[in-house]
């Protein structure tokens, strides 16, 4: 399914400038759950698929899965629900997808393996403003 008609299934569409503090406040909750080396790419123009990827290690798989349930808990304090998840259950690579961002939390050894930053090579990274 497209972006555009999963976004239209998840209710009203949100502005860019809305999008971009939602990607924003993901990777700053994955920062405040101390996960290491949390990158923002952004994707527009790149791919019809989602806005932005949020990229983040924990420490083990336990780290993993509370950073992911961490940003998953900000973000619905302020009424943003994930719209699928992978991964929570193993804490390898998890996977929120919140249809116009999605994050990855990784084991290290997967992050160095599956090297996201460097197939999306072509997308900016943007400050994340702490």
């Amino acid at each position: 399914m497209s972006r555009t008609k999963r976004r239209a299934s998840a209710g009203s569409t949100p502005t860019d400038d809305t999008i971009a503090t939602h990607a924003r406040r993901a990777a700053t909750a994955c920062v405040d759950n101390k996960a290491d080396d949390v990158v923002l790419l952004d994707l527009r123009g790149l791919t019809d698929m989602t806005d932005y990827f949020i990229v983040a290690s924990g420490t083990s798989d336990t780290h993993v899965r509370s950073v992911a349930e961490h940003v998953m808990a900000d973000l619905a304090a302020i009424g943003l629900r994930v719209h699928a998840s992978e991964g929570l259950s193993h804490g390898r690579w998890v996977v929120l997808d919140f249809v116009d961002f999605v994050v990855h939390v990784f084991h290290p050894s997967l992050r160095s393996y599956y090297q996201l930053e460097r197939l999306w090579g072509d997308a900016p990274a943007l400050a994340l403003n702490r």
